[in-house]
């Protein structure tokens, strides 16, 4: 597989009838965890730590930032986060796959500069089952 462009990543949310594009986004970052959990005991081989499998709460966090792509977009995202409802998104990373579940908002932020766009930072935790679908 060949290097993928950041920027043709996606944010999407769904908005009763399908997923509609919120933002391009410039920069993202996708951190996927699944927290271990302990059960070495004294019968562990030379007391080395045993993790169980499958018992540990997973979650996901997405990060990104760029610019809205209309007012619209920049409309429901606030309304999102001031709400605070937990809301079916995607991310979507072109010839890789589609990350698809339910978020809230954890952080929203604007910033620009005197010379350029006024961009925004968004911050997306897991709220439950979250699917990924490869890229065909």
């Amino acid at each position: 597989m060949s290097g993928q462009r950041g920027r043709d990543m996606l944010i999407k949310v769904f908005d009763g009838s399908g997923f509609v594009t919120l933002a391009g986004v410039r920069a993202t970052r996708i951190a996927l965890s699944a927290g271990a959990v302990d059960g070495t005991s004294a019968e562990s081989p030379e007391a080395w730590r045993e993790l169980v499998t499958g018992a540990g709460v997973k979650s996901a966090q997405i990060r990104g930032n760029g610019v809205f792509k209309d007012a619209a977009s920049d409309a429901r995202i606030r309304a999102i986060f001031f709400d605070g409802d937990i809301e079916n998104w995607q991310l979507v990373i072109p010839d890789f796959g589609i990350l698809e579940g339910t978020f809230q908002i954890a952080e929203l932020s604007w910033s620009g500069a005197y010379d350029g766009e006024a961009e925004f930072s968004v911050n997306l935790q897991s709220a439950g089952l979250l699917t990924f679908e490869a890229a065909p």
